[in-house]
């Protein structure tokens, strides 16, 4: 990518997020990581993430209480739920917050990379 797009990406399951890192690495992107909401809000201040990848359940702050505290500092990044399940009542929760859209653990890297693209997409739009 010739300006490359940093993403913050946050869960507290080190095996899925240095997988999921190194897989938005391999598509051309910079990928920053946290394994709970403190640290990704001290990452979101420092490092300026175009987007980010939050998951919801996470021991020291969860992605709900982690979401409130980013949107009192940054109202417009887009952020991208992450959930292993698919009815999470914290993830309804999350949507009024202000989200972009919900990538759920099982499903395909794929799904994940289309959702990122598309809220970057729109989001690039808005910004316009």
């Amino acid at each position: 990518m010739e300006n490359e797009i940093k993403i913050l990406l946050v869960d507290d399951e080190e095996d899925f997020r240095k997988l999921l890192a190194f897989w938005l690495q391999s598509k051309g992107y910079c990928v920053i990581t946290a394994s709970n909401g403190q640290e990704a809000i001290k990452l979101a201040k420092s490092e300026n993430p175009a987007i980010i990848f939050m998951d919801l359940n996470m021991p020291v702050m969860d992605g709900t209480d982690a979401l409130k505290k980013l949107r009192e500092f940054n109202k417009d990044v887009p952020v991208i739920i992450i959930s292993a399940y698919v009815d999470d009542r914290r993830a309804k929760e999350a949507m009024e917050l202000g989200i972009s859209g919900v990538f759920y653990k099982g499903k395909d890297f794929q799904e994940g990379l289309s959702l990122l693209e598309t809220t970057l997409r729109t989001h690039k739009q808005l910004k316009k």
